[in-house]
């Protein structure tokens, strides 16, 4: 299936206006929230977290102010979903595949491999049935989830060898998560999934010979291109990546209608923040990479067709034991392909 790269449009600008309207707002819920988040707030996807804290000051009026704490500061990055479950922690700010252990259809929403476009996965996100889907599955775990942040295609990795052929996965020690890592499994591949903060390390001392882990612009900053050769293309196994705000359930519920809309307004802004711009700046740091002397690579077209054929087996595995994976799936499919049946219909040619 071929995704349209035109871009969907929201009313974000016309929500803002007036949430930002309502000065007057009865006081109510807690003035702060302690925000754990997953990722350093120095990188692009930490960054996100920040940003919405200045959305949710300006659309509630300073009424309620979001305190964002360093990965660790509070709890471990790969526990912050548990802390906020028990209301050991206020909120936290993670990326959504991160919690496929516990909640296995976060898998759909971190990391599909072969998916849609950021813009079609958005547009079902808070148009179609998305979101409504992932709280049904949050309930159960006394979490409220509001998806704020999304980033482009990821690349297909950091490598320290050559892949010619998908004989090459064959044990291969890669960091990657999420379904992704189910693939390269398959293909005889020794799969982990590191923490941000270790990976350069795990890297830097040969405890793995590859990784993935996000957009150019986040990868640099990591400083991989110091440790590997060869960044390779497309991000087969990443379309698009969700990043959350995710509240204790029993805080959430302290707030008024009106307050939570404020808040929801300030998620949606962060949201279109995050895809602002995006590909121009990856183009730019590709290009600063190449001068450095890292080799841009793109995966032969034999292996992305032998990545696809088997992330075939491992969705219909996946549909045959997870159910809300099944229905999400589907229901996102639907949508993607009638929008576009219109946008194809829309097309203009480019030349």
């Amino acid at each position: 299936m071929k995704y349209s790269a035109i871009r969907y449009g929201f009313p974000l600008a016309a929500g803002l206006s007036l949430a930002v309207a309502a000065t007057v707002v009865q006081a109510d819920g807690p003035k702060s929230m302690d925000v754990a988040s997953t990722f350093a707030t120095t990188n692009f996807l930490g960054a996100g977290a920040k940003h919405l804290a200045e959305q949710i000051d300006i659309t509630t009026g300073g009424a309620v102010k979001l305190r964002v704490h360093e990965p660790g500061d509070l709890v471990p990055p790969f526990e912050v979903f548990n802390s906020v479950s028990s209301g050991a922690v206020d909120a936290g700010w993670d990326w959504i595949g991160y919690w496929a252990g516990t909640v296995p259809v976060t898998n759909l929403y971190g990391a599909l491999p072969f998916g849609p476009t950021p813009d079609a996965f958005m547009s079902w996100m808070w148009a179609g049935d998305g979101t409504k889907l992932l709280q049904s599955a949050y309930d159960q775990y006394n979490v409220h989830v509001l998806p704020c942040f999304i980033s482009p295609q990821e690349t297909g990795g950091w490598y320290n060898k050559e892949i010619n052929s998908v004989e090459d996965f064959k044990g291969l020690r890669m960091r990657i998560s999420g379904l992704g890592a189910k693939v390269l499994s398959k293909l005889g591949a020794s799969t982990q999934l590191i923490p941000g903060n270790e990976i350069y390390l795990a890297l830097e001392r040969g405890r793995i010979d590859a990784t993935e882990f996000s957009i150019p612009q986040v990868d640099q900053a990591m400083g991989f291109n110091e440790i590997a050769k060869y960044y390779y293309f497309p991000g087969w196994h990443q379309s698009a990546s969700w990043f959350s705000f995710i509240v204790n359930k029993d805080v959430w519920d302290k707030y008024s209608d009106e307050r939570k809309a404020q808040m929801e307004t300030a998620c949606r802004s962060t949201l279109q923040w995050s895809m602002a711009g995006a590909a121009e700046k990856q183009v730019q740091i590709i290009d600063e990479l190449k001068a450095k002397g890292v080799e841009v690579r793109r995966f032969p077209d034999p292996v992305l067709k032998a990545l696809r054929s088997t992330w075939d087996e491992v969705r219909a595995e996946e549909e045959k034991t997870n159910p809300r994976f099944k229905e999400a799936y589907e229901s996102l499919m639907k949508y993607v392909d009638l929008n576009d049946q219109w946008y194809k219909l829309q097309e203009l040619p480019r030349d």
